[in-house]
């Protein structure tokens, strides 16, 4: 089974960064080994529909983005089936949700999407032309990290801490670290 943990976000607006910086933190800190299932790790920016070519090559997604909850104070993390999402979950919040959403179901439409996951965290600021996450969403980390080295290991993946580098220390970065299309293709 091919696996991909996407991290989704634009880096310039604050904890709406957060898919971007997750993943960037999880491939630097963590090896990860199973025997037959493969495990890649992008950072797809706002791509979003752009990304569509590459997900479709892929049996299982993991998203990891913000993730919009009426009534929920910020930093709280979910992980949920995207097909099964809480009755909470409002994706009518950033641009890049709403898009990512109509990718994912127009790959639905067509039956390219894979099963999809998603690691959510509610955002607090979503300001324009501000590097770095908030305290709220710092602090949310830790339990993302836990829950998706929890899921990798239902899916029998082996997982190795190779280094022990803060996520802020990454993003001053992040924005030199993106998939671009042309070096995709």
């Amino acid at each position: 089974m091919k696996i991909l943990l996407l991290g989704i976000g634009n880096v310039l607006y604050a904890d709406e960064g957060i898919g971007v910086h997750f993943v960037n933190y999880i491939q630097e800190n963590y090896c990860f080994d199973h025997q037959t299932h493969q495990l890649d790790v992008l950072d797809g920016g706002t791509l979003a529909q752009g990304l569509i070519p590459t997900l479709c090559q892929y049996d299982y997604l993991i998203v990891v983005d913000t993730v919009n909850a009426n009534g929920v104070a910020p930093g709280e993390v979910y992980f949920f089936d995207f097909d099964k999402a809480p009755a909470e979950i409002d994706w009518q919040g950033s641009a890049h949700e709403v898009e990512m959403l109509q990718t994912l179901i127009m790959m639905e439409m067509v039956g390219d999407r894979p099963k999809t996951f998603v690691l959510g965290v509610t955002p607090t600021v979503l300001e324009p032309m501000t590097l770095g996450l908030t305290e709220q969403i710092l602090a949310a980390v830790p339990l993302m990290e836990k829950t998706l080295l929890s899921h990798m290991g239902s899916l029998g993946f082996t997982h190795q801490r190779i280094a022990n580098i803060d996520i802020n220390i990454l993003i001053p970065d992040s924005y030199k670290r993106g998939l671009t299309l042309d070096e995709e293709y």
